[in-house]
């Protein structure tokens, strides 16, 4: 049976990608400076996926009362702010592949790419400042937010790196979670929501359930992830299939096989996870010794317990009807990818 969520996607996101294009015109009459910066970050930003983040943004203006498009500057600079958040990731963690193509810094060369993530950040603020249609003390309160989103995915960040820099994998599922809470679920659930319900004129009461509502669902779509890159989603082409094991992430399913394995196989995965390896058969056995630990098993029950927490959280709130129905059965489309 089809996914209500899935649908308004589809439904949305079209129209959004229009608004989210139009943004890009017009930027620069040198060849240039459009070259080097802003077609390379208009085509990153274009190949994306199915848009939730801005979409959800949208929504939550919708569900305390307002209009949905009301939202769509500050939706739009949540999309740049994870274009910016990729580019600078795949640097930092010398990735491949980012959603099938090579990484762009792969393309452009390494400073060019930062120079080009570094845009995506300001435009985060200017887009904005430039929204004639929110009032100076919304767009305040917007900014504050997005400010606060941007720290705490910065610290999430530093955590990941500073693990691989040091070699760590002496690390806990609580370790993962707290890094994972930061690096993502802010920019993911709690923040696009937030932002979304302020625009909309949302009581206190309302932004700041459908905030907790964010950080829960946000923190189940990465744990989600972390499941699809090791055994792929059904009926989607392969993308950076398990780049997670030759990246050597921290993954709730590594760091939970680490934990429970046996010595000797917990001794093999860090070794396969320190090797940058991309033998497909040395990346099926890290998988193998995951699934042994009843770590795949573990990182998907989490994520459902996630997700029913964020539904209770939310059932008691006023909001329009249809749209918390959306949001319920967003809460379910996270969790149901690998299905």
């Amino acid at each position: 049976m089809a996914n209500l969520f899935a649908e308004f996607l589809a439904e949305k996101a079209p129209a959004f990608n229009a608004y989210f294009t139009s943004l890009f015109e017009d930027t620069t009459q040198d060849k240039g400076i459009e070259r080097y910066l802003y077609a390379p970050f208009a085509g990153f930003s274009e190949n994306a996926g199915k848009r939730h983040r801005p979409l959800i943004c949208m929504l939550a203006a919708q569900a305390v009362g307002g209009e949905f498009w009301s939202a769509k500057s500050a939706a739009a600079a949540i999309e740049h702010f994870q274009s910016a958040a990729l580019i600078h990731d795949d640097i930092a963690d010398e990735g491949q592949l980012r959603r099938g193509k090579p990484c762009l810094y792969l393309i452009e060369q390494t400073g060019p790419a930062i120079n080009i993530g570094d845009l995506g950040l300001i435009w985060v603020t200017d887009t904005v400042l430039r929204d004639a249609s929110l009032a100076d003390g919304t767009k305040l309160r917007v900014l504050a937010e997005l400010t606060a989103m941007t720290e705490r995915t910065i610290e999430g960040q530093a955590l990941d790196l500073g693990w691989v820099r040091d070699d760590r994998f002496d690390l806990t599922t609580a370790d993962y979670l707290t890094m994972a809470t930061h690096k993502t679920a802010y920019y993911s659930g709690a923040t696009p929501l937030a932002c979304g319900a302020i625009i909309g004129g949302g009581t206190e009461g309302q932004i700041e359930a459908l905030r907790a509502f964010g950080l829960k669902t946000g923190l189940a779509f990465q744990i989600q992830d972390d499941l699809l890159n090791l055994l792929g989603e059904k009926g989607a082409k392969p993308k950076d299939f398990r780049s997670d094991i030759t990246e050597g992430k921290r993954t709730l399913v590594a760091v939970h096989a680490i934990e429970h394995a046996s010595q000797e196989e917990s001794d093999e995965l860090v070794r396969i996870l320190r090797a940058h390896e991309a033998d497909p058969d040395v990346l099926a056995r890290a998988v193998e010794i995951m699934e042994g630990a009843g770590s795949i098993a573990y990182a998907r029950d989490y994520a459902l317990g996630l997700t029913s927490e964020a539904k209770a959280l939310l059932a008691p709130v006023e909001l329009d009807a249809a749209s918390k129905e959306l949001f319920m059965s967003m809460a379910d489309f996270f969790v149901e990818r690998l299905s």
